[in-house]
């Protein structure tokens, strides 16, 4: 079995050949530090002339087109192209990101520029608008933006005399800005008759409002204010590309290959003809070459820098200006596809369409042969001794010179399609050369090239060979995917399979075949890997593709989707790939950016001494992230863990859709308003008590608050809980489910994050349960993580969108600071650091990340851990670069700074919840074990198991299992808090008692609820397979519980409360002593689900049983004895209720029918509307009929009523539907669309609502949000202050009819606001600075 994990080993950028001169303008400059900085391809290089060495800035994803210096000379700012391009501000001398700019420009970032002091940055897009903007950078926000103009732009400087102006220039315009708050309003300069209006190329700002701009013909403009005032005629030949301001004057450089210097008023002072130089091998310029061209200049002191059109950089000394230095060169424009690397010496060749072919000292990182050739090279080989060079051309044909001295050996032309491949035997004697006329050619190289031979097998152009060792056979790769054998040199396939078992190969750079089959990611298309190459000695493979991507893999790598470490710097594909001959470095060539990158090779005994360097720094997952590749070599996830990271989240329908489909439901309720509807009921509700724990699957959302109350989350309700008075005050500010909960470090404020399509966060009071501040706007699907940091000052949040995108929060002025895609695996936690709040963690699946703030971004950087785990929890230490996380597998991992230190065996199973305190920490994992450990990891001081026997007995509840898992953790008031996922809450005195204070059922749906006929009690039952007994009087807690062997969804009091029927999920039912719970009798008729079941009143002779089979079964309970069947129903039974009498059924079914059928026989009876309303029913739960038609609602196609249940004074019925609300309607409901009063506590589905017999209590369950809420029914006239629990009508006052056609009209009209719109509440609140003393922010 082949080792699947990414190689040991890895690559670090060396050197780069080449500078950007094409469709770039400016981009070369002189640090602080005397250093050059410029970029090529997606790489901005800082190169020291002096001592000879390259660092790189590897902070961009595409091609960087754009440069600005700082006026400090320090600070770059490159500007890249893309989809979503940002700009990165980063530090030359350290090559590290200080900011990051994005989220504003699309297609690409064409100019930028700093501004006198520094502290601003404008910079200006490739999109149609050419948008400019302007950037206070160091926060990453923008001051203002405007359309640039509707043609390109192609410079854009500050005025450096005058505050707050600019000056931009492009096709036949320039504009003169003035930025003023955050507007920037141009003004367009006036050609006038001074000269002709054409293009403006580049431009420097002067004092006295003049302006120096080059144009497209080599004239200079001069500007004062907004006029031309005077043209400097031929200043050079032709266009004028770049012009360059120092205190000296000015530098121009033109397409002319000369660089003229101005004195400060413009006067000629000196000319520089490139075109002269005798540097280097210039003159080998062919007749097809376009002559020098100037892209940049920079002047400082007496030295100035040149960089040209044909990726040439050199430096002039003004003294001595007839002598240029060609200090950098690489490929001009055009595709480069060959590369080889000598068989013995240091040196690699390349050619490419610029038909130059070039030889580069890879020890002296320098250019030392170049020779022009007639037609574009595509291909190259250097024979075996050495001595040959043969290049493959476009056109056919390929030539071979002498390494000496770059002389024609021979030149043949034998094809009209480009060669594509060639390579030399092993033994020296031939050359196979590949066309993409599909065949390869062999020539013998003693013969003077004679062609010997001819492989023609292929359907299609041939991409790679390699020949065996012994040179008797050769391996072909062509476009279709196919992989030929020929025997060599007469060019015979080889069909037999049997012969090829023993052959070795010399080189392997296939890309087909078993020993690469991991270089293809799952699902690709089979041309976008475009080399391959070998590493024989070290057991390593380097790979070349289309992304821009050198990625590193073990060889041989067998099965798909292996492992790799990934490598950024090329912008798009690259070509070429090769180790040099003594494998101490990779050579690898991009198409389009023409660069040559010099990779060193770390092997892993090296890369274990080089540790104490840090990694280089990158913003996108380079440097050596881990593949993406499947994870069957990951340990098997934990089951728990397993499911959590497939929730979703996603709803059919969000309440945020609620306002548009009512909408599109207008027309009918104009037919409505036009007849009064039934009044709102008089009475109303308020949230008592919920029963229940979100703990299945969250983390870490339990604690303290300032006043020692304990405040939680469970469906759509922040909860803060009175332990001492047993009580439960709401938040209620949220309309869907809460995922995440984080307290700030005060106590006094709580942040909670919900599901939605928009979803939002809130950050609310927990003495006053008002919200501080809502944050929308940025998280769809959801928020799954929170964090305050130390200040109180910030929040970090995670969304549950495919990247889980991180967001940096000031929330008071509810202003995002930076935004990140976090990982495409699921982020549990995000922690930001307690002594530093520009830096955080996130850990998920297989994700542990150190993030710090740059600007508008983050930079995230992969925890060094050999095994990618699965961190479930984190906290920070001691220290800024202490860090501890808990793992799926049991174990603490302690990190220092991103480098894993050491681990820590601390649970069975997942360790789900860490807290730190002043001297140690406390965990939980899925064990059931609490344990305290000392400030390092070293000792478990404490251990605590969560059981039944040390259950205090002062508990409102029992505990379901013994050692439940733990899923949250934190500690106050001398006593440590746990969640369970069982949704229980405990708290552990430090001596050893367990009080449980709060449960609910756990994961699964819960349907079943029914109220005892004369008690405060209640039953529920749920799909997590146990039924409960609930007490409704103020002690609040679970009398018993029982688990069932299969999951229920109804049950019944038999009328006297000594019996309770129970339906099960199977089809069979049981029916249970009330008080002990234990069996009475049981029946299993049905294969589907029971979904309602229902005691006869009165003596409760019979039972009623429904099933989702569509029958309702008639037992005696006496005599235990199925005595009728109801057929006749389309569809599962919904709803049954009884008449007074014991004699008639009522029925509802799916298909939406209204059924009744006579007891005990079940036959099937046909009544009129107006008889129904006149049977006196025992109870009312039904959904249909026209004394209740007013509760659905005008949206129903889309949600339907799930359940209704009619007080026993018949006054008031209470609804329950699929978006979460609870609704108070006055009976009968007749008439469409009735008005109602509504409540939201449950999260999606209210599965079931009950009142208690006395009518004081409505009892609610909430299906998936696993609780049981109990509301007081408050009686007319009883009105308190409210917190906003209650929205009295989902349809507006104008259903009132009786409008002015006018009033109507203005009543419809739409005026949405965006921050307003979508909120399913009224919120009230006092604003921050209206509030009574709220501690300064500085108290904070």
């Amino acid at each position: 079995m082949a080792d699947r994990t990414a190689p040991n080993c890895h690559l670090r950028l060396e050197w780069v050949y080449g500078y950007r001169g094409h469709q770039c303008r400016n981009n070369l400059y002189y640090t602080a530090a005397k250093e050059i900085v410029y970029f090529v391809a997606g790489v901005g290089v800082v190169y020291n002339t002096r001592e000879h060495k390259q660092k790189f800035y590897l902070g961009h994803n595409d091609d960087i087109i754009s440069l600005a210096l700082h006026p400090e000379r320090v600070l770059v700012a490159t500007g890249q192209v893309g989809k979503e391009p940002y700009i990165c501000v980063w530090d030359s001398y350290t090559v590290q990101t200080v900011s990051i700019l994005k989220d504003t420009h699309t297609h690409g970032i064409a100019c930028l520029a700093f501004d006198l002091d520094g502290q601003c940055l404008v910079s200006v897009g490739l999109d149609s608008k050419n948008t400019i903007c302007v950037w206070d950078w160091r926060r990453g926000k923008v001051l203002a933006a405007a359309p640039g103009h509707t043609d390109r732009i192609f410079d854009i400087s500050w005025d450096l005399y005058q505050p707050s102006k600019l000056v931009s220039c492009g096709v036949k315009h320039i504009k003169f800005w003035s930025l003023c708050g955050n507007a920037l309003t141009p003004k367009r300069g006036v050609f006038g008759k001074t000269g002709d209006l054409q293009t403006i190329l580049c431009l420097a700002c002067a004092r006295d409002e003049v302006t120096y701009s080059g144009a497209l013909n080599g004239d200079i403009y001069v500007w004062k204010g907004i006029n031309l005032i005077r043209t400097v005629q031929g200043a050079h030949g032709s266009g004028i590309f770049s012009m360059n301001a120092c205190e000296e004057g000015f530098a121009t450089g033109g397409r002319d290959g000369c660089v003229r210097l101005w004195d400060l008023n413009f006067k000629p002072i000196t000319v520089i003809d490139l075109r002269e130089t005798d540097q280097g091998y210039k003159v080998a310029r062919g007749e097809n070459s376009r002559g020098l061209s100037v892209r940049s200049v920079c002047w400082r002191g007496d030295h100035i820098l040149v960089g040209t059109q044909d990726s040439e950089i050199f430096e002039v000394v003004v003294h001595d200006r007839t002598k240029p230095f060609l200090i950098m060169q690489g490929h001009c424009e055009g595709e480069l596809w060959a590369l080889a690397v000598h068989p013995t010496k240091p040196l690699a060749m390349t050619g490419s369409d610029d038909r130059s072919v070039r030889i580069w000292s890879l020890i002296d990182h320098a250019l030392i042969a170049r020779c022009n050739m007639e037609e574009p090279i595509r291909c190259a080989a250097v024979s075996t001794d050495g001595i040959h060079l043969a290049l493959g051309m476009k056109d056919g044909s390929f030539t071979v010179l002498r390494v000496r001295d770059m002389t024609e050996v021979v030149h043949i032309k034998d094809r009209k399609e480009a060669i594509h491949e060639l390579k030399y035997s092993p033994d020296g004697a031939h050359l196979a050369v590949g066309s993409n006329d599909n065949s390869v050619d062999i020539y013998s190289v003693v013969q003077r090239y004679k062609k010997v031979g001819e492989c023609i097998g292929s359907t299609s152009f041939i991409t790679h060979m390699d020949w065996s060792t012994d040179s008797k056979y050769l391996q072909t790769n062509d476009g279709n995917g196919k992989r030929l054998f020929y025997r060599m040199p007469s060019g015979k396939e080889v069909t037999n399979r049997e012969e090829l078992k023993l052959v070795q190969w010399s080189s392997w750079t296939c890309v087909l075949g078993p020993e690469v089959n991991g270089i293809w990611p799952k699902y690709s298309e089979i041309n976008d890997i475009n080399s391959v190459d070998a590493n024989f000695n070290n057991q390593v493979l380097v790979t070349a593709d289309d992304y821009g991507l050198v990625k590193l893999l073990r060889y041989p790598c067998v099965r798909k989707g292996a492992k790799f470490k990934k490598y950024l710097g090329h912008s798009a594909h690259i070509t070429n790939a090769r180790w040099s001959h003594d494998y101490q470095w990779v050579i690898t060539i991009g198409g389009a950016d023409h660069s040559v990158f010099q990779w060193k090779f770390v092997s892993d005994r090296k890369s274990k001494e080089a540790l104490h360097i840090a990694p280089q720094e990158t913003l996108c997952d380079s440097n050596s992230e881990e593949s993406d590749s499947d994870q069957s070599d990951v340990p098997e996830m934990d089951s728990e863990i397993e499911q959590e990271t497939q929730l979703t989240y996603r709803r059919q329908v969000y309440k945020e859709d609620l306002p548009q489909l009512k909408e599109q439901s207008k027309e009918k309720h104009r037919a409505m308003a036009m007849k009064k509807r039934e009044r709102t009921p008089g009475s109303g509700l308020k949230l008592h008590f919920i029963h229940g724990y979100r703990g299945f699957d969250c983390r870490s959302n339990l604690f303290y608050t300032q006043t020692g109350e304990i405040v939680y989350h469970v469906a759509a309700v922040g909860v803060v809980y009175n332990r001492q008075q047993n009580t439960q005050r709401f938040y209620m500010g949220h309309d869907d489910d809460i995922l995440c909960l984080a307290i700030h470090p005060l106590k006094d404020f709580v942040a909670t994050g919900q599901v939605g399509r928009d979803s939002s966060i809130h950050i609310w009071d927990t003495e006053m349960l008002k919200p501080m501040s809502v944050l929308k706007g940025f998280h769809q699907l959801g928020v799954c993580a929170l964090d305050f940091s130390a200040d109180g000052k910030r929040l970090a949040s995670v969304g549950l969108d495919d990247n889980h995108t991180i967001v940096l929060w000031d929330w008071r002025k509810g202003e995002k600071l930076s935004a990140i895609r976090g990982s495409k695996d699921k982020i549990f936690v995000i922690k930001m650091n307690p002594y530093c709040s520009d830096k955080l963690i996130t850990a998920g699946v297989k994700h542990m990340k150190f993030w710090h703030k740059a600007g508008g971004g983050l930079i995230g950087r992969k925890g060094n851990m050999g095994k990618t785990e699965t961190m479930m929890c984190a906290v920070y230490g001691w220290t800024e670069e202490m860090v501890f996380s808990g793992t799926c597998t049991g174990d603490i991992c302690i990190w220092r700074d991103m480098f894993l230190v050491k681990t820590v065996k601390a649970h069975d199973g997942p360790v789900f919840s860490m807290h730190a305190l002043e001297k140690g920490f406390v965990t939980g994992g899925k064990d059931g074990i609490v344990a305290l450990w000392d400030d390092t990891f070293e000792r478990c001081l404490k251990t605590y198991a969560i059981k039944r026997a040390v259950l205090a007995p002062g508990s409102k509840g029992l505990l379901l299992e013994d050692n439940p898992s733990i899923r949250a953790i934190s500690l106050g008031h001398g006593y440590i808090l746990v969640g369970t996922k069982n949704g229980e809450i405990l708290e552990v005195d430090k001596s050893g008692p367990i009080t449980l204070l709060v449960q609910g059922h756990m994961e699964g749906e819960v349907w079943g609820l029914a109220t005892h006929p004369h008690l405060p009690l209640c039953a529920t039952v749920s799909d997590d397979k146990t039924l409960r007994i609930w007490d409704l009087s103020p002690s609040h807690c679970m009398l018993a519980v029982r688990k069932l062997k299969k999951g229920g969804r109804c049950c019944c009091f038999s009328p006297e409360g000594k019996a309770l029927a129970v339906g099960l999920n199977d089809g069979s039912f049981l029916i249970v002593n009330a008080d002990t719970l234990e069996d009475l009798v049981s029946f299993h008729h049905r294969k589907d689900i029971i979904s309602d079941i229902r005691f006869s009143p009165g003596a409760g002779k019979y039972l009623a049983v429904a099933s989702v089979d569509s029958f309702v079964d008639i037992y005696n309970v006496m005599s235990s004895k199925r005595v009728g069947v109801c057929k006749g129903s389309l569809n599962y039974i919904t709803h049954l209720d009884w008449d007074k009498r014991g004699k008639l059924l009522q029925v509802n079914t799916g298909a939406k029918e209204q059924l009744f059928f006579e007891a005990p026989r079940g036959k099937k009876q046909t009544i009129p509307a107006t008889e129904v309303e006149k049977i006196d029913w025992s109870t009312w739960t039904c959904v249909l009929g026209t004394s209740c038609e007013g509760i659905w609602p005008v949206v129903s196609e889309v949600t339907e009523v799930t359940t209704a249940c009619l007080s026993n004074n018949r006054n008031v019925l209470a609804t329950g539907d699929d978006l979460g609300y609870v609704k108070l309607f006055r009976y009968p409901v007749k008439g469409k669309y009735a008005k109602f009063k509504r409540y939201v506590a449950h999260s999606t589905h209210v599965t079931n609502v009950r009142w208690t017999h006395d009518d004081g209590l409505l009892v609610t369950v909430g299906g998936g949000d696993t609780c049981l809420m109990i509301w007081t029914h408050e009686a007319e006239g009883h009105r308190e202050a409210r917190h906003c629990d209650s929205e009295e009508s989902d349809i507006e006052s104008e259903d009132d009819g009786g409008y002015d056609s006018d009033v109507t009209r203005e009543n419809e009209m739409n005026y949405t606001i965006k921050a307003l719109s979508t909120n399913v509440r009224p919120m009230t609140g006092v604003k921050p600075h209206l509030q009574l003393k709220e501690p300064s922010v500085d108290e904070r």
